[in-house]
């Protein structure tokens, strides 16, 4: 199959390396000729012009705001290919591809939730896709073979395919996805004007959760707009959440609580429960590990011993969370494992020198 990529920025870039190692045929092309070379460098595939094929199928990698013109112009100008786009927006693109008059019976929407707080080719990896989301978003008129060849491309490079409606896709989207880049953002802007010692202050509870805050502000705008009125609502629904919970610190700033401590223990429970429906490794349902914490000396190797010490010892490494110590040459690593593997991985660990946290 011939692939041809139009925007070469983090997620054509990455899609292109990742089907070129698999033996597709991928082109490029991007406004830039500066980012369309450097994902050629990083073996995204060769420039669009210097590739006489016609291509079977045409991926649109640009912003939002502008992928429905650029959808339009590749199913004119390919009129045999099938298109589709990886905007995390679908509702609005195929409402404009319409408007536009596109031949809708060639045109999938997709969307593989996949990416990275930074962007551009040069962040770019081939396994960006590998045990990720890719949904696709057929219209109504979508051809089979479109779908189809669509659904080879996201399984291609390690995608989990799922099919949606666009209005279903969208609201799914502004929960899981982009009221968080919100969230994080608006938790990251009250440090701009904190002291420097209260910012030292910051643990891991921290970086977690404005670990996405360092996105693209201008490429979020155009994400947000795209997908105003789902995002709205969510928010709607959340500002009910936090004016309950304001209110209830309120009462308890003042004599009479009567019933705070109720509004605040049920937002953080309700919490607990929404946060144990995030699908688990692989994808399957969410699993309850045990952790164990070791203390990692920070100098070359020691994160690497750390792993080969685990497989000796048979156990396997689920998930692992890293925080470093303030000031101090060593991080905690919160290695999550099996319940029934924890007990032998702390004398196993301590019989091998290292420090292991209870």
């Amino acid at each position: 199959m011939h692939v041809r990529i139009v925007g070469t920025g983090l997620i054509g870039a990455s899609l292109g390396i990742a089907l070129s190692r698999k033996g597709f045929r991928v082109s490029l092309l991007d406004p830039s000729p500066t980012a369309m070379r450097l994902a050629r460098d990083l073996g995204a595939g060769e420039l669009a012009s210097d590739v006489a094929e016609k291509p079977d199928v045409v991926v649109v990698g640009a912003p939002p705001d502008v992928a429905a013109d650029v959808i339009s112009a590749e199913l004119t100008r390919w009129p045999e290919a099938f298109v589709t786009d990886v905007a995390s927006v679908k509702g609005a693109v195929a409402d404009a591809v319409r408007a536009a008059g596109g031949d809708l019976a060639r045109y999938v929407g997709s969307h593989p939730m996949a990416g990275r707080e930074r962007s551009g080719a040069m962040a770019a990896r081939g396994d960006l896709f590998e045990g990720r989301a890719w949904v696709i978003v057929p219209t109504a008129r979508s051809l089979p073979a479109a779908v189809d060849a669509v659904r080879e491309i996201a399984r291609a490079v390690g995608s989990a395919v799922s099919v949606m409606q666009a209005h279903e896709h969208d609201a799914a989207v502004a929960v899981v996805s982009h009221v968080p880049q919100l969230a994080a953002s608006l938790v990251a802007s009250r440090l701009r004007d904190l002291s420097d010692p209260a910012v030292a202050l910051a643990g891991q509870g921290l970086r977690d959760v404005t670990r996405i805050a360092a996105s693209d502000p201008r490429l979020w705008t155009q994400i947000l707009a795209g997908n105003a009125a789902a995002v709205r609502d969510v928010l709607r629904e959340l500002r009910t959440d936090l004016d309950e919970v304001i209110t209830a610190l309120d009462a308890l700033d003042t004599a009479d609580g009567v019933g705070a401590l109720e509004v605040v223990n049920r937002a953080i429970g309700n919490g607990n429960v929404g946060h144990a429906r995030i699908p688990g490794k692989h994808g399957a349902a969410p699993t309850a590990y045990a952790v164990v914490v070791v203390v990692v000396p920070d100098r070359p190797g020691a994160l690497g011993q750390l792993f080969t010490d685990m497989g000796e010892a048979g156990v396997n490494l689920e998930d692992l969370h890293l925080e470093h110590g303030l000031g101090q040459p060593f991080g905690l690593a919160e290695v999550s494992v099996v319940p029934g593997s924890a007990e032998h991985l702390r004398r196993a660990l301590d019989e091998r020198g290292w420090r292991v946290h209870d």
